[in-house]
């Protein structure tokens, strides 16, 4: 299939996700689903997440798993407080970097040179930062430090100030409310279309617009140019990588302290956005971010729709409990739509064992949409229990459907040693 073939059929597959986004909305009467703030929460808790996966996929097409990615966003968030309320929004960016990148650095250290566990090294890193971050905290807010008396304590810091700008889109979110009064109107498949741009463009953080930018800056910089080329290299096999005169070590080095940067400025997210640094405030999103990273197969685009994805469930569950119910029919619809397009493959296929296995994933997939169109049909709200898991269920069912077309660097995890062959 060619790449425009490709744009092609991802364009038809979005059309056909806002009409049935907008059939839900219309059978369940639950109108959050395409609200314009159910979209600008769904955007506030994708980026963060999409950083975080952005600093896995740097890491692990060099070759060196990264699941410390969570204990960098914290030290990201501690350092981005604590320069954040003395010098601004600007230094609460760098300080942020540049304490993920540290984060990168210890990871680098200890898996590049010394050959630790890859495993082991992130585990000591998620344990690390959090301790490491209280420790300052209690040297640094204590009681009769300028920092405490500026409203900072052993578990917060100070207010920055100014907080970080926003902005709307030209044309679309700017000036007259044109999305907002169409979206009120709530006729079918148009208001939904307004309510998500409305989301997706008012009011928006300026570092969103940066996450946005680094997307699209990361596939370029890694498939279009020789150092990327060389990076992936490095990520596949690096001993071929340095039989081209490539420096192993150098590379890895770098793409792991940019992992930790990337890790670090999703933490400065999450300070921007509550205006100070809370002890806690990742709340595994570290992990979640790797998991969106290893559903869009190492990839930047399908890092983005995987954590929209998660962002969408978690927005969803914030602005509407009772919205949730309505993801059940959105789930049984799309099952649907599965058992649909496969019975047309098999339809012009010969029976084989692979034939077989299809028609096996299809039962299954046609139980699970009973049993989502039943629990739809007697469930008028889910416990809150139920809602508040949603996010960790959906990363559990989406790595478990996306496992099958998976493909990993070949070298990633792998211990590297100059000279020697694997």
């Amino acid at each position: 299939m060619t790449r425009i073939g490709k744009y092609h059929l991802a364009l038809i597959g979005v059309a056909a996700l806002l009409l049935l986004m907008s059939l839900v909305r219309v059978v369940t009467g639950q109108n959050d689903i395409t609200s314009s703030g159910t979209f600008s929460a769904a955007l506030t808790l994708a980026v963060p997440l999409a950083l975080v996966g952005l600093g896995g996929l740097w890491a692990e097409r060099a070759g060196v798993v990264n699941i410390g990615l969570e204990g960098m966003m914290v030290l990201g968030t501690w350092f981005a407080g604590w320069a954040g309320y003395q010098w601004g929004p600007v230094a609460a960016l760098v300080a942020g970097l540049l304490g993920g990148a540290l984060g990168g650095l210890l990871h680098a250290i200890a898996t590049v040179s010394f050959g630790v566990d890859h495993i082991i090294s992130g585990v000591a890193i998620n344990l690390l930062g959090p301790g490491v971050t209280r420790f300052l905290s209690e040297v640094l807010y204590r009681e009769g430090t300028a920092a405490a008396e500026a409203g900072g304590a052993i578990t917060t810091s100070p207010p920055i100030s100014p907080p970080a700008p926003e902005r709307s889109l030209p044309l679309l979110s700017d000036g007259p409310d044109l999305l907002g009064r169409l979206e009120s109107t709530h006729w079918f498949l148009l208001s939904d279309v307004a309510g998500i741009l409305r989301g997706l463009t008012h009011n928006v953080n300026v570092l969103v617009i940066l996450a946005v930018l680094l997307l699209p800056l990361t596939f370029y910089v890694l498939w279009r140019t020789p150092f990327g080329l060389r990076l992936r290299s490095v990520g596949e096999n690096p001993w071929a990588a340095e039989s081209l005169g490539v420096n192993v070590y150098r590379i890895k080095y770098i793409a792991v302290m940019i992992s930790g940067a990337f890790a670090g400025l999703g933490g400065v997210f999450l300070v921007f956005v509550s205006t100070k640094y809370v002890e806690g405030q990742t709340q595994g999103r570290g992990f979640i971010g790797l998991a969106a990273m290893i559903f869009g197969n190492w990839r930047p685009g399908g890092l983005a729709v995987g954590a929209g994805l998660f962002g969408y469930a978690d927005g969803l569950q914030l602005r509407s409990s009772g919205a949730i119910t309505s993801v059940l029919l959105f789930g049984a619809l799309l099952l649907l739509g599965y058992l649909v397009m496969q019975a047309r493959k098999l339809m012009s296929s010969e029976l084989d064992a692979r034939t077989a296995r299809q028609y096996t994933v299809m039962a299954f997939a046609a139980l699970g949409m009973i049993v989502l169109f039943w629990l739809w049909l007697t469930v008028d709200r889910l416990p809150d229990e139920l809602v508040n898991i949603t996010p960790h269920v959906l990363t559990l069912l989406v790595l478990l459907v996306a496992s099958q077309r998976l493909r990993m660097p070949k070298a990633d995890g792998v211990t590297y040693r100059r000279g020697e062959q694997h």
